[in-house]
């Protein structure tokens, strides 16, 4: 590929100091040039009611949308909380999912991951957004669970600093990036 990777990222914590933000802040810096990493607020997007979901719909879900509809793939990272994901995360692709059969998940590799205080890691919360965007017939990364223990000991002044931690989604985020390319060979050929 000629051109940098367009790559979404969302993260299901509004926290400053999301553990989660910052193992996305840190693949940004790691993927650059080689891929764009653009991090998706989420913290605008109105809470989903169907009444709402007209065109046009609300600006930031509009946004939320487009920035899909641009991108080549997505990195989701999730913490976990009640042993789910977090709501906001669930409203965001409640509201990507939509309109029914338009939705631009739809296909989209994705990548997941899920970063907690807990040894578990996230686990329970990496499998509600795998089966919501199953739901969605998104391309989900298959590979072993990127899931993030013990979190808050591998970050410093809010940044990732565990280098065998990056160099674990690093992992993944390849076999995102191989899914990318399988794509759009596939779509070249056509």
């Amino acid at each position: 590929m000629t051109q940098p990777y367009r790559l979404l990222g969302l993260c299901g914590s509004l926290r400053r100091a999301s553990g989660n933000r910052a193992v996305l802040l840190a693949l940004r810096a790691a993927l650059a040039p080689r891929a764009e990493l653009t991090i998706f607020p989420l913290d605008e997007i109105p809470p989903y009611n169907e009444d709402d979901d007209v065109a046009p719909p609300p600006p930031a879900v509009a946004a939320l949308r487009q920035a899909l509809a641009d991108s080549d793939g997505a990195i989701i990272a999730s913490p976990e909380y009640n042993h789910g994901m977090s709501g906001v995360l669930k409203n965001a692709l409640d509201w990507a999912s939509r309109p029914y059969g338009q939705s631009h998940l739809t296909g989209l590799p994705v990548l997941t991951l899920t970063a907690s205080p807990a040894f578990t890691g996230g686990v329970r919360a990496q499998q509600q957004v795998n089966e919501t965007l199953a739901a969605v017939q998104a391309r989900i990364v298959r590979r072993p669970q990127l899931v993030i223990g013990g979190i808050h000991e591998k970050l410093g002044e809010g940044v990732l600093t565990d280098a065998a931690t990056l160099r674990f989604v690093l992992a993944g985020v390849e076999d995102l990036l191989a899914e990318v390319d399988h794509l759009q060979h596939r779509h070249a050929l056509a």
